[in-house]
Order: C-alpha cells, then structure tokens, then sequence
C-alpha cells in the first residue's frame, strides 16, 4: 500500500518463459497483490509462474490467446474482483522490458490527486530509448503523432504499456467494448481523452534485450490505424450530443467536416471552390482545415477535462 492507495501489478504474458520468473520476483514489495495472465502460452511460462516467489500475492489468470488486450483487460478485472477499496492497477509486461524501480514515479500522480491515468515515457528518460530497434522507434514517433492527432492532447510515447491507472477508472470503464489486440494503448487514450480522464507521461527506462515483438508492423498499422481514425471522429461526434458540447467542440467538428469535404469527390462548397481556384490543393485545404480542428479539439479536451473534475467535486461536497 502507498498513501492510502492499495497497489496490483497486472502481468499480460504470453510464452515468456525466459522472462516471466524474473518479472514476479523483481516487483516491489510494497505491491499488494500480482496478477500473471498467461494467455495461451505454449512453452513453460506457467511452470515458471508458479516457482516464482510472491505466490501469496500471486492470482494467475489463464486465457486462450485472447490477445494482449484481453490479458490486460482480465488483470484489470481481476483487481476489481480483489480489491474492496481504491487501487492503482499497474501493468508490467512479462518480458522484462519494464523497470521495477519506476513503479513508485509512475503511481505518484495519481496518489497526489493529479491523474487517473499515467503512462510511461521512454523518450524522455534520463538513459534514452537504450537499445530500442530504430525501426520500432521510428514507428513509435509516427504513432505518437497520430495518438496525440486521435486523444485531443500531447502524447510522446504512446506505445509504452508500463502504465498506472486508478480504480475509478476502471470500475466505470466500458469493458465490453474494449480492443483486444495490439493498438490497446491507443484505444485506451482515445478513450480516456473521451469520458475526460486526466492523463499524465513520466519518464521510465527502455530495457532490451533478448525478447521479440510478436507485433507484424503492415498488420499493425493496417488495423490501429483505422481503429483510431474511426474512434477519434467518434469521440468528437459524442461530445456533440452531450453535456459536454462546447463552442470548442462544434467548431473542431466544423473543420473536420470541412476537411472530409475538400477531398471526398463529387462534394465541393463555395468556400472550397474559392480557394481551389486560387490554387490551393484540396489535400493541402483538408490538413489545414485538420490542423485548425485539432487546435480546437484540444481545447475541448481540456474543458471535458475540466467539467470532470467540478463534477466530482459537487460529489464530494
């Protein structure tokens, strides 16, 4: 326990027999209970599980192979079920990526009242991203771009799942429409962005070694971009028709509509037929119309932020 908050450790793992005993045996001692779920492993990861010390903290949750975000979901779900006050979920990969001695810096705000959800940060770490695949951290960059585009607020390292998040998140979370698979990271701050949950970054070690991504990057991008396309219009279209319209919200709306309208053919406006005749490109009419969107999206986020957190304060008055 750590200031009044009771601490779980979630462990996706999935054919990390290497790894997994180190992982459980490195967790802080101050961590309340761990729960490892081996999702569909084929090699001896339950083995190793279950000669790992901390047996007595330990929850072991099996799945099918489900996918990373299944097994992140069931960890989170599980503390639900331990827990019968408020917690912070942490999540530890189980391949040993993840320095146990950041987890007091990555719960601390929200101890301190000042976030409910905080990841962690590669990038800006006192050591760098150390021996991250270049490839991979170009592809973090890109990614990053496009989460901060899909959150409505600044994201550096979005692909990092060494994350904290407080119990009150997660008992009003909408489990069953949760992504499964890889691009979970993304969904999650789409979401988080939506229902107006504070998000914080703190910075946290890269750790590489002998571990392999099971990520296939065509694959990947071909599915989570979409994913957060399709949510980020969505997020904005659900502020919209609720309580948590804003003048910000209606004119991000307006622009994305604009910039839709600049490059769907067989659809044109006064205004676009204007500047197309004085030479402007619809692809270059559309980003700045996206980019004028995004300055106002991030405003709204901010106000939804805030309406979030008055709200919870006439709560408790």
């Amino acid at each position: 326990m750590e200031g009044g908050w009771c601490i779980g450790v979630v462990v996706p793992a999935r054919n990390e027999a290497k790894f997994i005993r180190h992982v459980i045996e490195t967790i802080p001692a101050s961590v309340d209970c761990i729960v490892v779920v081996n999702d569909g492993s084929t090699d001896a990861t339950t083995t190793e599980i279950e000669k790992a010390n901390h047996a007595a903290k330990l929850i072991l949750v099996q799945l099918d192979g489900d996918g990373v975000g299944a097994a992140i979901d069931a960890g989170h779900q599980a503390l639900l079920d331990h827990f019968e006050g408020k917690f912070i979920s942490v999540v530890m990969a189980g391949d040993g990526q993840m320095n146990p001695d950041d987890l007091p810096r990555l719960i601390a705000p929200i101890i301190k009242g000042q976030s409910d959800h905080v990841k962690g940060d590669r990038f800006n770490h006192s050591q760098g991203v150390g021996k991250m695949p270049l490839l991979r951290r170009m592809a973090s960059k890109v990614l990053a771009v496009a989460t901060t585009l899909a959150s409505g607020q600044s994201i550096t390292d979005p692909q990092c799942g060494y994350t904290a998040t407080s119990s009150e998140v997660l008992s009003q979370w909408p489990w069953q429409n949760s992504w499964k698979g890889y691009g979970y990271p993304n969904y999650w701050l789409i979401q988080l962005a939506k229902f107006g949950w504070r998000i914080n970054e703190v910075p946290v070690q890269s750790i590489y070694g002998q571990e392999k991504s099971g990520i296939r990057p065509l694959r990947f991008f071909c599915s989570v971009g979409p994913m957060m396309a399709i949510e980020h219009h969505r997020r904005n279209l659900s502020w919209v028709f609720s309580k948590n319209i804003t003048p910000h919200t209606l004119f991000a709306l307006i622009a994305y509509v604009i910039g839709w309208i600049a490059v769907i053919p067989g659809i044109s406006t006064d205004f676009e037929r204007e500047m197309t005749g004085r030479g402007c490109p619809p692809v270059v009419l559309m980003m700045a119309a996206w980019a004028v969107a995004h300055f106002f999206d991030r405003a709204a986020t901010s106000t939804v932020q805030e309406l979030k957190l008055n709200a919870k304060a006439r709560q408790t008055t």
